[in-house]
């Protein structure tokens, strides 16, 4: 399987509607970067949650998911499920958010996810992070929505294990949903990873990006 790399990496964004769509999206994902680049800068923007026990949720599971990372993490009050009626205020934050980092890499929900939230911010993440690669994370839950994903990043070993354990013990707020379980998370990260020849795997979907061939 041909790989890509993506270079040196010293700071990322992540854009998220929900508290715990980052770590089901790419949980494995942060902490891989996280362990492998000491002092990752890691900025994130979450829609919903503030001033609520989810929000709470949110900062000690991605301090867990980021270990050792420079974190900054903002969370507003855009009502669940209703991110589109508040487009300009979304906007403005995803655009704020550009402008006060430095990220390589830009993870956002993608595009095909049936969720209108998460819809609007994979719609918009391209208007602001114009020059920067965009991947697309899938979020596990009931809607049959789950994509065909191009672009894959093998686990480390007992990586998928750990994410799975993190998940349960940092969102018990969710542990009431028929499908938030350890099992179903390690069934979609094995799934993956057959796809690439892994035992685990992340896939996303890629936004765009160039691609040079040959020596420098």
């Amino acid at each position: 399987m041909i790989r890509l790399d993506t270079g040196a990496i010293t700071e990322i964004a992540l854009l998220a509607a929900h508290c715990d769509d980052l770590a089901i999206g790419l949980g494995g994902t942060l902490l891989t970067l996280a362990e492998a680049v000491p002092g990752l800068r890691v900025r994130a923007l979450v829609l919903t949650g503030a001033g609520t026990d989810r929000a709470e949720e949110e900062r000690a599971a991605l301090e867990s998911f980021c270990p050792g990372a420079d974190l900054e993490l903002r969370i507003l009050d855009v009502p669940d499920g209703y991110a589109p009626a508040h487009w300009a205020r979304v906007k403005d934050a995803v655009g704020a958010l550009r402008r006060d980092c430095a990220a390589q890499v830009v993870f956002a929900p993608q595009r095909g996810d049936a969720h209108q939230d998460h819809r609007l911010l994979a719609e918009l993440a391209p208007t602001e992070f114009r020059d920067h690669l965009i991947l697309g994370y899938e979020i596990l839950k009931w809607e049959n929505d789950t994509p065909q994903p191009a672009v894959f990043h093998p686990l480390p070993a007992g990586c998928a294990e750990r994410k799975a354990t993190l998940l349960m013990k940092h969102y018990p707020s969710q542990r009431n949903r028929d499908w938030f379980d350890e099992q179903s998370f390690l069934a979609l990260s094995r799934l993956r990873g057959v796809q690439c020849r892994a035992q685990h795997a992340e896939a996303f979907l890629l936004e765009k990006a160039t691609i040079t061939f040959g020596g420098a």
